[in-house]
């Protein structure tokens, strides 16, 4: 499988973590979007686009957002989510409040992957945000 496109976003404040979204065609036939660009605090990385976990109301079971403490459909009290032992990720948030949509299996395609998406993300940095809106 090869990347034959990676087109970045950079975002407009310089001073977050998140630099940028990136969109990634493989083989000219499939498209992820929203792959986020992240400064971490030992350089530049790649998130995948996630979901934030869900859980249903024992009441209504409509699906709440992990943590909440009522339902937004009945306003029912949730019970306590457990916490598991999750490591936070690079970017401080735990790893059980949010799904990958779409990730890499193997650890050579994800640095492929990355190494692909970074080359975008400097090459967009150079070509400098007036480049960037001429293009919108």
């Amino acid at each position: 499988m090869e990347i034959t496109e990676a087109r970045v976003v950079l975002k407009d404040s310089p001073d977050k973590k998140l630099k940028a979204y990136a969109t990634v065609t493989f083989d000219n036939a499939f498209v992820v979007r929203n792959i986020k660009v992240i400064e971490g605090t030992s350089g530049l990385f790649i998130a995948m686009p996630s979901r934030k976990v869900k859980q249903p109301c024992p009441k209504c079971n409509f699906k709440n957002e992990l943590r909440s403490k009522y339902c937004n459909q009945c306003g029912g009290q949730l019970p306590i989510a457990p916490k598991a032992p999750a490591m936070p990720d690079a970017t401080g948030s735990s790893q059980l409040e949010h799904k990958d949509i779409a990730h890499p299996i193997t650890q050579p395609f994800r640095e492929y992957l990355q190494k692909r998406v970074l080359e975008a993300y400097v090459q967009e940095v150079k070509r400098g945000p007036s480049a960037q809106k001429a293009a919108e």
